[in-house]
Protein backbone atom coordinates (compact mmCIF):
# COMPACT_ATOMS: atom_id res chain seq x y z
CA UNK A 1 0.00 0.00 0.00
CA UNK A 2 2.13 2.98 -0.85
CA UNK A 3 1.66 6.80 -0.33
CA UNK A 4 -0.12 6.66 2.89
CA UNK A 5 -1.78 10.14 3.98
CA UNK A 6 -1.05 11.49 6.99
CA UNK A 7 -3.66 13.50 7.55
CA UNK A 8 -7.32 12.64 9.15
CA UNK A 9 -9.35 10.74 7.06
CA UNK A 10 -11.55 13.72 6.94
CA UNK A 11 -9.24 15.67 4.93
CA UNK A 12 -8.51 13.26 2.34
CA UNK A 13 -9.53 14.36 -1.77
CA UNK A 14 -12.64 13.01 -2.56
CA UNK A 15 -11.22 12.91 -6.66
CA UNK A 16 -8.30 10.39 -6.53
CA UNK A 17 -4.81 11.99 -7.72
CA UNK A 18 -3.47 10.50 -11.57
CA UNK A 19 -0.83 8.45 -9.71
CA UNK A 20 -3.98 6.58 -7.77
CA UNK A 21 -5.93 6.27 -11.52
CA UNK A 22 -2.67 4.99 -12.95
CA UNK A 23 -1.94 2.34 -10.03
CA UNK A 24 -5.59 1.50 -9.61
CA UNK A 25 -7.80 2.28 -12.90
CA UNK A 26 -11.08 3.74 -11.71
CA UNK A 27 -10.37 4.11 -7.86
CA UNK A 28 -13.20 5.98 -6.08
CA UNK A 29 -11.72 5.87 -2.64
CA UNK A 30 -9.55 3.08 -0.70
CA UNK A 31 -9.32 2.28 3.10
CA UNK A 32 -7.14 0.07 5.05
CA UNK A 33 -8.54 -1.67 8.05
CA UNK A 34 -6.26 -2.72 11.12
CA UNK A 35 -6.78 -5.57 13.31
CA UNK A 36 -8.55 -3.48 15.83
CA UNK A 37 -11.29 -2.40 13.12
CA UNK A 38 -9.71 0.91 12.78
CA UNK A 39 -9.77 2.33 9.26
CA UNK A 40 -7.50 4.46 7.44
CA UNK A 41 -7.97 6.33 4.02
CA UNK A 42 -5.63 6.24 0.66
CA UNK A 43 -6.27 8.52 -1.82
CA UNK A 44 -3.89 6.18 -3.92
CA UNK A 45 -3.67 2.36 -3.67
CA UNK A 46 -2.25 -0.65 -6.00
CA UNK A 47 -3.00 -4.31 -5.43
CA UNK A 48 -0.23 -5.47 -3.42
CA UNK A 49 0.68 -9.66 -3.07
CA UNK A 50 -0.60 -8.98 0.96
CA UNK A 51 -4.10 -7.74 -0.20
CA UNK A 52 -4.78 -10.50 -3.00
CA UNK A 53 -4.37 -12.67 -0.22
CA UNK A 54 -1.05 -13.55 0.88
CA UNK A 55 -0.23 -11.89 4.26
CA UNK A 56 -0.54 -8.68 5.25
CA UNK A 57 -1.75 -6.48 8.29
CA UNK A 58 -5.54 -5.94 8.09
CA UNK A 59 -7.54 -5.60 4.64
CA UNK A 60 -8.31 -3.40 1.88
CA UNK A 61 -11.56 -2.17 0.91
CA UNK A 62 -11.31 -0.46 -2.55
CA UNK A 63 -14.73 1.01 -4.21
CA UNK A 64 -14.20 1.68 -8.24
CA UNK A 65 -16.17 3.24 -10.56
CA UNK A 66 -17.33 0.50 -13.18
CA UNK A 67 -17.89 2.90 -15.75
CA UNK A 68 -13.84 3.41 -16.30
CA UNK A 69 -13.20 0.75 -19.12
CA UNK A 70 -9.92 0.26 -17.50
CA UNK A 71 -11.31 -1.34 -14.31
CA UNK A 72 -11.90 -4.68 -15.89
CA UNK A 73 -9.24 -5.53 -18.12
CA UNK A 74 -6.96 -4.27 -14.52
CA UNK A 75 -8.65 -6.94 -12.48
CA UNK A 76 -8.61 -9.58 -14.78
CA UNK A 77 -5.27 -9.15 -15.10
CA UNK A 78 -4.28 -8.84 -11.07
CA UNK A 79 -4.14 -12.15 -9.54
CA UNK A 80 -6.88 -11.61 -7.12
CA UNK A 81 -7.72 -14.57 -4.76
CA UNK A 82 -11.47 -14.36 -5.87
CA UNK A 83 -13.54 -17.15 -7.70
CA UNK A 84 -13.84 -16.35 -11.62
CA UNK A 85 -17.46 -16.36 -11.20
CA UNK A 86 -17.22 -13.70 -8.63
CA UNK A 87 -15.02 -11.41 -10.61
CA UNK A 88 -17.26 -12.22 -13.48
CA UNK A 89 -20.27 -10.78 -11.63
CA UNK A 90 -18.40 -8.01 -10.30
CA UNK A 91 -17.64 -6.72 -13.74
CA UNK A 92 -21.02 -7.58 -15.03
CA UNK A 93 -23.76 -5.13 -16.50
CA UNK A 94 -25.98 -7.83 -14.79
CA UNK A 95 -28.91 -5.57 -13.09
CA UNK A 96 -30.28 -8.51 -11.11
CA UNK A 97 -30.13 -8.06 -7.33
CA UNK A 98 -28.62 -11.60 -5.81
CA UNK A 99 -26.48 -12.52 -2.88
CA UNK A 100 -24.05 -15.89 -3.45
CA UNK A 101 -21.34 -17.13 -1.07
CA UNK A 102 -18.45 -19.55 -2.42
CA UNK A 103 -16.56 -20.63 0.42
CA UNK A 104 -14.52 -17.77 1.85
CA UNK A 105 -16.05 -15.52 -1.02
CA UNK A 106 -19.30 -13.54 -0.41
CA UNK A 107 -20.33 -11.58 -3.66
CA UNK A 108 -23.54 -10.49 -5.33
CA UNK A 109 -25.16 -7.54 -6.85
CA UNK A 110 -28.05 -5.41 -4.76
CA UNK A 111 -29.86 -2.23 -5.97
CA UNK A 112 -29.77 1.35 -4.15
CA UNK A 113 -30.69 5.02 -4.05
CA UNK A 114 -28.56 7.14 -6.48
CA UNK A 115 -26.98 9.74 -4.40
CA UNK A 116 -26.14 12.91 -6.22
CA UNK A 117 -24.55 16.50 -4.92
CA UNK A 118 -27.75 17.20 -3.34
CA UNK A 119 -28.41 14.00 -1.81
CA UNK A 120 -30.16 10.84 -2.39
CA UNK A 121 -32.42 10.84 -5.71
CA UNK A 122 -35.63 8.51 -6.68
CA UNK A 123 -33.61 6.77 -8.84
CA UNK A 124 -32.01 3.30 -8.56
CA UNK A 125 -28.34 2.35 -8.77
CA UNK A 126 -26.94 -0.96 -8.90
CA UNK A 127 -23.97 -1.70 -6.37
CA UNK A 128 -21.49 -4.83 -7.91
CA UNK A 129 -19.45 -6.36 -4.31
CA UNK A 130 -17.23 -8.92 -3.79
CA UNK A 131 -15.60 -9.93 -0.28
CA UNK A 132 -13.02 -12.16 0.83
CA UNK A 133 -10.79 -12.88 3.63
CA UNK A 134 -7.93 -10.23 2.45
CA UNK A 135 -10.08 -7.68 0.48
CA UNK A 136 -13.48 -6.13 -0.45
CA UNK A 137 -14.48 -4.73 -3.79
CA UNK A 138 -17.03 -2.68 -4.45
CA UNK A 139 -17.97 -1.34 -7.50
CA UNK A 140 -20.95 0.59 -9.26
CA UNK A 141 -21.89 3.27 -12.16
CA UNK A 142 -23.66 5.83 -10.34
CA UNK A 143 -22.92 7.32 -7.08
CA UNK A 144 -25.17 5.37 -3.91
CA UNK A 145 -26.68 6.89 -0.84
CA UNK A 146 -25.04 3.65 0.81
CA UNK A 147 -21.77 3.72 0.06
CA UNK A 148 -21.68 7.60 0.60
CA UNK A 149 -22.79 7.25 4.26
CA UNK A 150 -20.82 4.13 5.16
CA UNK A 151 -17.59 6.65 3.89
CA UNK A 152 -18.47 8.81 5.68
CA UNK A 153 -19.15 6.39 8.86
CA UNK A 154 -15.50 5.21 8.59
CA UNK A 155 -14.29 8.53 8.24
CA UNK A 156 -15.86 9.46 11.37
CA UNK A 157 -13.86 6.92 13.24
CA UNK A 158 -16.48 3.55 12.83
CA UNK A 159 -15.10 0.46 13.58
CA UNK A 160 -15.40 -2.71 10.99
CA UNK A 161 -12.94 -5.73 12.06
CA UNK A 162 -14.60 -8.17 9.31
CA UNK A 163 -15.36 -7.75 5.56
CA UNK A 164 -18.61 -9.44 6.67
CA UNK A 165 -19.43 -6.40 8.99
CA UNK A 166 -18.56 -4.33 5.95
CA UNK A 167 -20.55 -5.82 3.85
CA UNK A 168 -24.12 -5.88 6.54
CA UNK A 169 -22.99 -2.55 7.24
CA UNK A 170 -23.73 -1.19 3.80
CA UNK A 171 -26.89 -3.03 3.35
CA UNK A 172 -28.05 -1.82 6.41
CA UNK A 173 -27.83 1.71 4.91
CA UNK A 174 -29.34 0.27 1.77
CA UNK A 175 -32.53 -0.16 3.92
CA UNK A 176 -32.00 3.05 5.75
CA UNK A 177 -31.79 5.04 2.53
CA UNK A 178 -35.21 3.32 1.37
CA UNK A 179 -36.86 3.49 5.41
CA UNK A 180 -36.23 7.60 4.91
CA UNK A 181 -37.29 7.58 1.32
CA UNK A 182 -40.30 6.25 2.66
CA UNK A 183 -40.91 8.76 4.85
CA UNK A 184 -40.27 11.29 2.51
CA UNK A 185 -43.22 9.60 0.50
CA UNK A 186 -45.85 9.36 3.69
CA UNK A 187 -45.38 13.14 3.57
CA UNK A 188 -45.88 13.56 0.13
CA UNK A 189 -49.36 11.30 0.53
CA UNK A 190 -50.30 13.62 3.74
CA UNK A 191 -49.92 17.05 1.60
CA UNK A 192 -51.67 15.65 -1.25
CA UNK A 193 -54.99 14.25 0.36
CA UNK A 194 -55.33 17.14 2.34
CA UNK A 195 -54.66 19.67 -0.77
CA UNK A 196 -57.45 16.60 -2.75
CA UNK A 197 -59.91 17.41 0.37
CA UNK A 198 -60.07 21.08 -0.93
CA UNK A 199 -59.71 21.24 -4.14
CA UNK A 200 -58.77 19.15 -7.54
CA UNK A 201 -55.66 21.06 -8.64
CA UNK A 202 -53.85 20.52 -11.93
CA UNK A 203 -51.13 19.66 -10.21
CA UNK A 204 -52.24 16.91 -7.92
CA UNK A 205 -52.49 13.98 -10.40
CA UNK A 206 -48.97 14.33 -11.57
CA UNK A 207 -47.30 14.37 -8.07
CA UNK A 208 -49.49 11.30 -7.10
CA UNK A 209 -48.64 9.58 -10.01
CA UNK A 210 -44.76 10.42 -9.16
CA UNK A 211 -45.08 8.93 -6.17
CA UNK A 212 -46.82 6.25 -6.82
CA UNK A 213 -44.39 4.84 -9.10
CA UNK A 214 -41.80 5.61 -6.69
CA UNK A 215 -43.58 3.51 -4.11
CA UNK A 216 -44.03 0.54 -6.83
CA UNK A 217 -40.17 0.87 -7.94
CA UNK A 218 -39.28 0.40 -4.04
CA UNK A 219 -41.64 -2.52 -3.12
CA UNK A 220 -40.17 -3.89 -6.30
CA UNK A 221 -36.79 -3.18 -4.60
CA UNK A 222 -37.20 -4.80 -1.41
CA UNK A 223 -38.60 -7.73 -2.18
CA UNK A 224 -35.91 -8.72 -4.58
CA UNK A 225 -33.37 -7.99 -2.23
CA UNK A 226 -35.63 -10.09 0.50
CA UNK A 227 -35.99 -12.97 -1.96
CA UNK A 228 -32.17 -12.62 -2.57
CA UNK A 229 -31.24 -13.03 1.05
CA UNK A 230 -33.61 -16.28 1.55
CA UNK A 231 -31.59 -18.06 -0.93
CA UNK A 232 -28.38 -17.30 0.48
CA UNK A 233 -29.45 -18.11 3.84
CA UNK A 234 -30.39 -21.59 2.12
CA UNK A 235 -26.92 -22.31 0.34
CA UNK A 236 -24.96 -20.86 2.72
CA UNK A 237 -25.00 -23.85 4.71
CA UNK A 238 -23.99 -26.30 2.04
CA UNK A 239 -20.72 -23.94 1.78
CA UNK A 240 -16.99 -24.05 3.25
CA UNK A 241 -15.17 -21.57 4.82
CA UNK A 242 -16.27 -18.06 6.10
CA UNK A 243 -19.28 -17.03 4.28
CA UNK A 244 -22.02 -18.43 6.91
CA UNK A 245 -20.39 -15.86 9.25
CA UNK A 246 -22.43 -12.76 7.46
CA UNK A 247 -25.14 -12.61 9.83
CA UNK A 248 -28.42 -11.82 7.67
CA UNK A 249 -31.58 -12.40 9.80
CA UNK A 250 -31.82 -9.17 11.35
CA UNK A 251 -31.43 -7.39 7.77
CA UNK A 252 -34.34 -9.62 6.00
CA UNK A 253 -36.37 -8.49 9.50
CA UNK A 254 -35.84 -5.32 8.57
CA UNK A 255 -36.37 -5.73 5.16
CA UNK A 256 -40.04 -7.21 5.61
CA UNK A 257 -41.11 -4.70 8.05
CA UNK A 258 -39.97 -1.58 5.72
CA UNK A 259 -41.66 -3.63 2.87
CA UNK A 260 -45.30 -3.55 4.59
CA UNK A 261 -44.64 -0.31 5.04
CA UNK A 262 -43.88 0.46 1.59
CA UNK A 263 -47.29 -1.67 0.40
CA UNK A 264 -49.43 0.21 2.39
CA UNK A 265 -47.99 3.59 1.16
CA UNK A 266 -48.20 1.81 -2.09
CA UNK A 267 -51.84 0.97 -1.76
CA UNK A 268 -52.62 4.20 -0.31
CA UNK A 269 -51.62 6.13 -3.29
CA UNK A 270 -53.63 3.46 -5.45
CA UNK A 271 -56.97 4.70 -3.18
CA UNK A 272 -56.17 8.30 -3.64
CA UNK A 273 -55.48 8.13 -7.66
CA UNK A 274 -59.06 6.20 -7.94
CA UNK A 275 -60.36 8.80 -5.46
CA UNK A 276 -59.27 11.71 -7.99
CA UNK A 277 -60.35 9.82 -11.22
CA UNK A 278 -63.55 9.70 -9.07
CA UNK A 279 -63.28 13.36 -9.20
CA UNK A 280 -62.17 14.06 -12.36
CA UNK A 281 -65.01 12.05 -14.03
CA UNK A 282 -67.66 13.36 -12.06
CA UNK A 283 -66.50 16.89 -13.00
CA UNK A 284 -66.38 16.04 -16.65
CA UNK A 285 -70.27 14.18 -16.25
CA UNK A 286 -70.81 17.52 -14.78
CA UNK A 287 -69.33 19.50 -17.91
CA UNK A 288 -71.21 17.22 -20.39
CA UNK A 289 -74.51 18.02 -18.74
CA UNK A 290 -74.20 21.65 -18.61
CA UNK A 291 -73.30 21.71 -22.02
CA UNK A 292 -76.16 19.34 -23.03
CA UNK A 293 -78.76 22.05 -21.25
CA UNK A 294 -77.02 24.47 -22.99
CA UNK A 295 -77.48 22.74 -26.46
CA UNK A 296 -81.00 22.08 -25.37
CA UNK A 297 -82.37 25.15 -24.39
CA UNK A 298 -80.56 27.03 -27.90
CA UNK A 299 -81.50 23.99 -30.55
CA UNK A 300 -85.39 25.61 -31.40
CA UNK A 301 -83.54 28.94 -31.42
CA UNK A 302 -81.30 27.38 -33.91
CA UNK A 303 -84.56 25.64 -35.93
CA UNK A 304 -86.24 28.92 -35.96
CA UNK A 305 -83.31 30.87 -37.24
CA UNK A 306 -82.68 28.37 -39.57
CA UNK A 307 -86.34 28.66 -40.90
CA UNK A 308 -86.12 32.43 -41.54
CA UNK A 309 -82.62 31.96 -43.08
CA UNK A 310 -84.15 30.06 -46.12
CA UNK A 311 -83.66 31.86 -49.29
CA UNK A 312 -87.17 30.90 -50.54
CA UNK A 313 -90.33 33.46 -51.33
CA UNK A 314 -93.31 33.61 -48.96
CA UNK A 315 -91.05 33.82 -45.99
CA UNK A 316 -93.49 35.34 -42.90
CA UNK A 317 -92.64 39.02 -41.88
CA UNK A 318 -90.23 39.36 -44.75
CA UNK A 319 -91.67 42.63 -45.63
CA UNK A 320 -92.57 44.05 -42.19
CA UNK A 321 -90.33 46.51 -40.67
CA UNK A 322 -90.68 44.59 -37.08
CA UNK A 323 -90.11 41.51 -38.50
CA UNK A 324 -86.48 41.31 -36.81
CA UNK A 325 -88.24 42.27 -33.24
CA UNK A 326 -90.98 39.60 -34.22
CA UNK A 327 -88.10 37.12 -35.07
CA UNK A 328 -86.09 37.19 -32.11
CA UNK A 329 -89.08 37.26 -29.60
CA UNK A 330 -89.96 34.15 -31.28
CA UNK A 331 -86.36 32.68 -30.44
CA UNK A 332 -86.21 33.87 -26.97
CA UNK A 333 -89.31 32.55 -26.51
CA UNK A 334 -88.72 29.18 -27.63
CA UNK A 335 -85.74 28.83 -25.73
CA UNK A 336 -87.73 30.40 -22.60
CA UNK A 337 -90.16 27.45 -23.14
CA UNK A 338 -87.54 24.53 -23.32
CA UNK A 339 -85.62 25.98 -20.28
CA UNK A 340 -89.20 26.42 -18.38
CA UNK A 341 -89.79 22.51 -19.48
CA UNK A 342 -86.61 21.09 -18.78
CA UNK A 343 -87.12 23.14 -14.97
CA UNK A 344 -90.36 21.13 -14.74
CA UNK A 345 -88.95 17.73 -15.40
CA UNK A 346 -85.85 18.63 -12.91
CA UNK A 347 -83.43 18.08 -15.20
CA UNK A 348 -81.43 21.31 -13.86
CA UNK A 349 -81.26 20.20 -11.11
CA UNK A 350 -79.04 17.42 -11.04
Amino acid sequence: MPNAQSNPPSTVSDVPSAAAQDACPGLVWAFRIRGDGTAEEFAECTLTAADRGRGGEGWLWLHLNLADARVAPYLRATALDVPLAALDLLLSADDHQQLHADGACVYGIFADLVYRLGGPTDDLGLLHFVATERLVLTGRRDGLNALEAVRRSLRAGTNTKTQTDLLETILLQVVAGVEAKAEDLGDELDAIEERLIVDLTDDVPKRLARTRRLAVRLHRLLATQRAAIGRFEQNVVRTTGKAHAMQTGHIAQRLDWLDHEVVALRDRAHLLQEEISLRMTDQTNRNLHLLTIVTTVLLPASVVSSIFGMNVGGLPLAQDRTGFVWSMLLLIGASALVFWILRRLGMLRR
